[in-house]
């Protein structure tokens, strides 16, 4: 495991990479909460990023079969990552017996 800005991440998986993690994680967050996908311009605020550079995560996350989109169609972005991958990209809940997650307590 790796510790990154309160975030667990594991070291051994080499589908995607940390920024690619944290681009599925805030998609599912967002679906989760708001009952559908982010619109690119919701990636772009969150990561405070040009539209070009969230374009190209997109496509780059569909090439690695880790979302589906419908080309053209809104908030089309679907997320293929399986529940369990992506919830470990989510910040841990309390776990004070993990000292590679110190520093994210829940509040």
């Amino acid at each position: 495991m790796n510790h990154m800005t309160g975030i667990c991440l594991p070291l051994s998986d080499p589908r995607f990479t940390p920024k690619q993690g944290q681009y599925l994680a805030f998609i599912y967050a967002y679906t989760q909460v708001l009952g559908r996908p982010p619109a690119e311009a919701d990636l772009q605020r969150h990561f405070r990023v040009s539209p070009p550079s969230v374009h190209q995560m997109v496509l780059t996350l569909e090439r690695a079969g880790l979302i589906r989109r419908t080309v053209g169609g809104p908030r089309s972005i679907e997320i293929l990552w399986t529940l369990k991958r992506c919830q470990s990209y989510a910040p841990p809940k309390n776990n004070p017996s993990n000292p590679l997650c110190s520093g994210t307590r829940s509040r």
